[in-house]
């Protein structure tokens, strides 16, 4: 499987330490199966912090969401388990770290799911503050369609990805 991420640098060796914390599914090395999510994200990241675009090709074993030595966390759609998770790791004042709906310890070695694109966000953090209940959050999610994201956390996950490409977009 070839994943995808986009960044305002190229690099050889994905170093955990400068990963960004309070991610949707915590600090971690994010990446996806759709080439021009990639796109769009080393766009984004060009604007904000320089450089030039760049899609890094990660090869990534075919059964990597079902190996059995590592601890994989799976979201197959929005659901309210998914948005618990990202309120959790999003939230700087969070300390409850061992729960099971936060990866703030890296419990998880790779997180799988949707991508809380701004709708999503904006229900997500609409059903946090107590604006809408979880009906209103839970039924309103199903008419998103999200994007999807690969998030490795540990040494042994990023261990699984090899670097096979890198192209500059203009």
């Amino acid at each position: 499987m070839i994943l995808y991420h986009g960044t305002n640098v190229d690099f050889e060796k994905i170093d955990l330490t400068r990963a960004e914390p309070y991610k949707d599914f915590g600090t971690g090395f994010y990446l996806t199966t759709l080439y021009e999510q990639a796109v769009q994200m080393a766009k984004r990241k060009s604007r904000i912090f320089g450089g030039k675009p760049c899609v890094l090709s990660f090869e990534a074993p075919e059964n990597l969401l079902s190996l059995p030595s590592l601890h994989i966390k799976r979201f197959e759609k929005p659901t309210k388990e998914w948005a618990v998770f990202i309120i959790n790791n999003r939230n700087r004042e969070f300390d409850v770290h061992a729960s099971p709906l936060s990866n703030r310890d890296n419990k998880y070695d790779i997180v799988y799911g949707p991508v809380a694109n701004d709708t999503l966000t904006t229900l997500i953090q609409r059903y946090h503050h107590g604006f809408i209940d979880e009906e209103i959050l839970l039924r309103e999610m199903k008419y998103v369609s999200p994007t999807e994201q690969y998030s490795f956390h540990t040494e042994a996950a990023v261990a699984l990805l090899k670097k096979v490409g890198a192209e500059w977009i203009r």
